[in-house]
């Protein structure tokens, strides 16, 4: 008889710079399958205990704040741990919602100097941690979804800008409202002394296949943000390895993408992210996105975990 894989704990490591250190390391533990017990991810920072799904009535407790990543912070004082970037890796444990993770992201010298343990960014994707649970846990599994019956809509705003006036002009939008699974229009649009930067796609979610071309999207950044953000001293991890270096000025040859209009499937990917980093499930929702970002997916968890906790 073939011995059932589930029935015995395993674990692997990951390695690769994140977006600020050289080296960064997350330890990936899948736990005996028991039905009896309640599904979760558990997240660790350097071996202690950070946030569990099972826990998500805790989840606005996490102290929340946005640089180029999401990063959540927990506790106080000496017993504070900082983990940023885990929408690179939350949104795969949407494949397997019966299973229980240990996710610990490790604290290196690095780590421990920054005092921000990241996720490695290997390719810039999900498609490595994808591929590596694939192999260890096996076929993904249906789904989860929540009922979401959340009408709104608001225009987004740039808050890092001096000049008044450009600052009350809206350069973006959401749109939310309910749906029969998990639907995102995303556009992701830059403009630069005329030049325009473009990429939209829409996706949706009924079936783990769904997520394969979005978990393929790397990360991006045009090479004038790139430049201005290494003079500022940060991105310090990132290389050519790590994700998409776009050309701004569009005379160059177009990247070759992996997937269609992969800039804004990787918006998306960051949207599932913020999402399901609570609670490894989607809501039912239908999401129009123009120029969103980490804070606009943080309003909109905001606008469905009520339904999530149910």
């Amino acid at each position: 008889m073939k011995k059932d894989s589930r029935k015995s704990p395993r674990e692997w490591e990951f390695g690769s710079a994140s977006l600020s250190y050289s080296k960064a390391n997350v330890k990936i533990e899948v736990q005996e399958y028991n039905p009896q017990l309640e599904p979760r991810v558990e997240w660790r920072v350097g071996g202690r205990p950070f946030y569990s799904t099972d826990c998500i009535k805790c989840f606005t407790d996490l102290k929340f704040s946005v640089a180029r990543t999401a990063i959540y912070e927990s506790g106080e004082g000496a017993h504070a741990l900082t983990l940023a970037s885990p929408e690179h890796l939350a949104p795969v444990f949407l494949m397997w919602p019966s299973r229980r993770f240990v996710v610990d992201v490790a604290c290196n010298e690095e780590c421990e100097t920054g005092k921000i343990a990241e996720i490695p960014m290997m390719d810039g994707s999900a498609l490595p941690f994808f591929s590596a649970l694939r192999r260890n846990v096996g076929v993904p599994e249906e789904l989860a979804f929540y009922d979401a019956p959340v009408h709104a809509a608001w225009d987004l705003f740039r808050t890092d800008v001096a000049d008044a006036a450009q600052a009350q002009k809206p350069y973006g939008s959401v749109k939310i409202a309910p749906s029969e699974a998990f639907e995102v229009e995303y556009i992701f649009e830059r403009n630069d002394g005329g030049r325009v930067f473009k990429s939209a796609a829409n996706v949706s979610i009924y079936s783990a296949e769904d997520l394969y071309n979005v978990f393929a999207a790397r990360t991006f950044i045009l090479k004038n943000e790139f430049d201005e953000a290494r003079k500022a001293g940060l991105l310090g991890g990132v290389d050519e390895s790590c994700g998409l270096l776009l050309d701004d000025s569009l005379e160059a040859v177009a990247p070759v993408f992996r997937v269609a209009d992969e800039p804004a499937r990787h918006k998306i990917l960051d949207l599932l992210g913020d999402l399901c980093f609570a609670k490894p499930a989607l809501p039912k929702v239908r999401l129009e996105i123009i120029n969103g970002g980490h804070l606009s997916h943080r309003t909109i968890l905001e606008k469905v975990l009520p339904y999530a906790l149910q």
